[in-house]
């Protein structure tokens, strides 16, 4: 069976650094885009970047130039590097397999002003 476990999250000071990683168990990693998302209380959940198979990118409007999204596929690891953080970046990151249709549990950043 398939899990994504998230970690890396916690409290930094607005104008810092995390990086998120999830890593996947099972053999659907390789073959599948993967995405990060965030859900911030009252707010829908959206998507922050996504990474397909063959490595292309895309990110929201609102993290370009300062997220990275990248995946070691020997590690069945997915990664997101946040920088330059802000207060409206807080929510709860959820990793996402859109192969298997499968989310992480999610971890908590939250970044103070």
């Amino acid at each position: 069976q398939v899990q994504l476990v998230e970690s890396g999250g916690g409290l930094v000071q607005a104008g810092g650094s995390l990086r998120l990683s999830c890593a996947a168990s099972g053999s659907i990693f390789s073959i599948s885009a993967m995405g990060w998302y965030r859900q911030a209380p009252g707010k829908q959940r959206e998507l922050v970047a996504l990474i397909t198979s063959g490595g292309s990118e895309n990110y929201a409007d609102s993290v370009k130039g300062r997220f990275t999204i990248s995946r070691d596929n020997a590690k069945n690891t997915v990664y997101l590097q946040m920088n330059s953080l802000k207060p409206e970046d807080t929510a709860v990151y959820y990793c996402y397999a859109f192969s298997a249709a499968l989310w992480g549990q999610g971890t908590q950043v939250t970044v103070s002003s």
